[in-house]
């Protein structure tokens, strides 16, 4: 319990960060300079004003300086991203899983809310991301089947961590090339675009943490909710749907968060279907 307590103050404060992230990546600003400082009045904000959840509710939502109001993302972003560091300690233990899917997980957590409000996944989060899951596959093994099914010849030759690697791999580019090919379609015969190039960044860096199994059941759970979710957004407050751009990333930033944490359960439950 003491690891998990950690673990969610270390989630606070990595929210904190992901706030930053969230607001400065998509105006091109460096996340390290300047210091944190009120978007309205300019002035820096003082280590006291910037405690995670604490100080948003110390300073009532409000800048000290020019009584701006704090959005409510603020403490959201901070409060999501330590339950998720907790549950994922409470559930693994500490260690490089746990540390892998809490990396996972706070990515995703950035990439909910820069898609929400901007409607932007910035490069950092998801072609870093590919690249940092890559990298991790040979220190923490990719829970999958596909490659090792293709590969089976090779099981006594190869150091299973390449498997692993290879598992990384298979998910980053099938599902990617899979959501890119029907971007390329439904712009050709629509005549807009339907998903931006973000939207399939984004699939690359979270099949290359999860592998090819979780990263399409990814996909189908984000397709489905944001169908769902977004024709009754539509219908209730009666946007024009040829003009309204839905922000596809943040459905599969929720769906990737949930397979990160229950999605081995769903594809085992599933397999005994079969």
């Amino acid at each position: 319990m003491l690891e998990a307590l950690l673990a969610f103050a270390f989630g606070l404060l990595i929210g904190s960060f992901l706030n930053v992230c969230i607001y400065r990546l998509p105006r091109d600003l460096s996340v390290v300079r300047p210091r944190s400082h009120c978007p309205e009045c300019e002035k820096q904000i003082a280590w006291y004003d910037n405690i995670p959840l604490v100080s948003y509710v110390r300073l009532k939502a409000r800048c000290r300086h020019c009584g701006a109001r704090i959005p409510w993302r603020y403490p959201a972003v901070e409060l999501i991203t330590g339950l998720l560091f907790f549950v994922i300690v409470i559930a693994l233990g500490p260690g490089l899983m746990a540390v892998k899917l809490c990396l996972f997980c706070a990515l995703l957590v950035g990439m909910l809310f820069t898609d929400l409000e901007e409607r932007i996944l910035p490069d950092e989060f998801t072609l870093g991301g590919t690249v940092v899951g890559l990298a991790l596959a040979w220190f923490v093994p990719v829970k999958d089947i596909v490659a090792h099914a293709i590969l089976f010849r090779y099981a006594k030759v190869w150091d299973p961590r390449w498997f692993s690697v290879a598992e990384s791999v298979a998910g980053a580019a099938i599902p990617t090339l899979i959501l890119w090919a029907v971007a390329v379609l439904f712009e050709k015969f629509r005549g807009k675009e339907g998903l931006g190039l973000g939207d399939v960044k984004m699939m690359a860096m979270m099949g290359a943490f999860l592998g090819l199994r979780a990263s399409l059941l990814i996909l189908i759970l984000g397709a489905l909710s944001g169908s769902l979710i977004g024709y009754t957004y539509l219908k209730v407050t009666k946007q024009d749907p040829n003009s309204y751009q839905l922000p596809f990333g943040t459905f599969l930033a929720a769906a990737g968060i949930f397979v990160a944490l229950e999605g081995e359960k769903v594809i085992t439950w599933y397999a005994s279907l079969l």
